[in-house]
């Protein structure tokens, strides 16, 4: 960068964008993993306008969100499963008979199959299903390696569960801390309120 783009761009308004407009591909990098959340690739396009690198990664079967998420490759700085929730569990279809005996496990995933299968050092760790903000899941995430897990405790509409995840990197792209963005998402209104912020 040139010593008269560096002085320009310290007059712009502070923000994280400013990285990428200095050369940078991006702030930050994201894995959002796809598994059967429906607006996944809506969020990717939202994302990416906030300066953020997306590693988009669909899951359709429980060893694909095995090999996302087991730490034998880089995981990301961010991860976001967007996906469906119910009890403190990740939903995931039960795969057919004749491809299930090859799988980690079937059905959905709580606590117990988290902290088998998971792996992810100091991530900041997003869950965009209903439920999946309760104690005991943030628990087996944390237990897993996530820095912080940010998930509802509760059922938001389908799209504050866009939303939330656009909010939360608008504020940490504007310099604000997860704690600080998780604050400023809950005071937005009852259905964002709900988003819980664990970390040890």
């Amino acid at each position: 960068m040139h010593g008269q783009e560096q002085e320009w761009l310290a007059t712009q308004r502070p923000s994280r964008v400013r990285e990428v407009q200095a050369g940078r591909l991006g702030w930050t990098e994201i894995d959002l993993i796809d598994v059967e959340g429906e607006y996944a690739r809506a969020l990717r396009d939202g994302l990416e306008v906030f300066g953020v690198q997306v590693n988009y990664l669909r899951v359709g079967q429980p060893r694909h969100l095995v090999a996302a998420l087991n730490g034998t490759r880089p995981i990301a700085p961010y991860v976001v499963l967007c996906c469906h929730g119910d009890e403190g569990r990740i939903l995931m279809d039960d795969v057919a008979e004749e491809l299930a005996r090859f799988q980690p496990f079937n059905g959905a995933v709580g606590p117990d199959r988290v902290r088998e299968h998971f792996r992810l050092p100091g991530s900041v760790t997003l869950v965009t299903g209903c439920d999946t903000g309760q104690p005991a899941l943030a628990d087996a995430f944390l237990d897993a390696g996530a820095g912080t897990y940010i998930a509802p405790r509760g059922a938001p509409f389908g799209y504050a569960s866009v939303f939330a995840p656009l909010f939360f990197f608008y504020e940490l792209t504007e310099l604000r801390t997860p704690t600080e963005a998780v604050e400023r998402l809950r005071a937005h209104d009852d259905e964002l309120a709900m988003w819980q912020l664990y970390r040890r």
